[in-house]
């Protein structure tokens, strides 16, 4: 495994370029590549029951470990991904996220939302917090603290969380494992539960585990790549 230095801030710094040579891969290969990881993530779904079954940790941890190697606004790599595996915090979080879902599916949503997820079989019973054996709680860090406690400004925040969570969902599936990218909303409560500090505001919840042996999952069709490909 590839050693890396610790990183701090480079705010300020002055421009220092490093060569990169990466080998070439010959275009056979790079095709096969390209197709088999293609055919691979065809198969990927997003899983609403979990087996309890614990899963490798080194494997949760090395997909973390991919997912930040995605690209930020200013290489400031403005996310925190926090592993909870301990039963009574799923808990807490299950029941904090149960009753925002409760108040959104009894109105907050509004009806054309409603309708765009009916065909997901979702409520505001969320089984999935505490049946998987982790989550990975993501955190978008807002801005940064320097040495003297002046606030630096994040950039592109969302946009690069987004990167790193589609990174994250690649890499587990990819490892074997599956997840569902959860959003809450409000979702302070995380902050609350898992103590994060002020500039950190919660992105989304990944439960990562393996599909319950009756898992079952939406009969969806995705789009074709011709309805999503436009070449000029």
């Amino acid at each position: 495994m590839t050693e890396t230095a610790h990183w701090t801030p480079a705010h300020g710094e002055p421009y220092r370029p490093v060569p990169y040579r990466p080998d070439r891969m010959p275009h056979d290969e790079s095709l096969a590549r390209a197709a088999e990881l293609r055919e691979r993530m065809q198969g990927r779904r997003t899983v609403r029951q979990f087996a309890p079954d614990p899963v490798p940790e080194q494997a949760v941890r090395d997909a973390i470990a991919c997912a930040a190697t995605a690209p930020s606004g200013a290489h400031q790599q403005p996310w925190t991904f926090v592993l909870v595996r301990d039963p009574d915090v799923r808990r807490r979080i299950r029941a904090a996220a149960e009753h925002e879902e409760q108040v959104s599916y009894d109105g907050r949503l509004g009806e054309e939302w409603l309708a765009a997820l009916r065909p997901l079989g979702t409520d505001e019973v969320k089984p999935h917090l505490t049946d998987a054996p982790a989550l990975i709680v993501v955190f978008q860090q807002r801005y940064w603290l320097g040495a003297d406690g002046t606030r630096h400004k994040h950039y592109y925040v969302d946009e690069s969380v987004g990167i790193a969570v589609g990174m994250l969902l690649s890499a587990l599936h990819l490892s074997g494992l599956a997840a569902l990218v959860h959003t809450p909303s409000p979702m302070r409560f995380l902050g609350q539960v898992l103590d994060r500090p002020e500039n950190e505001k919660a992105f989304a919840v990944i439960p990562v585990g393996y599909p319950a042996p009756d898992c079952h999952v939406p009969d969806l069709v995705r789009k074709s790549l011709d309805q999503v490909l436009v070449e000029v």
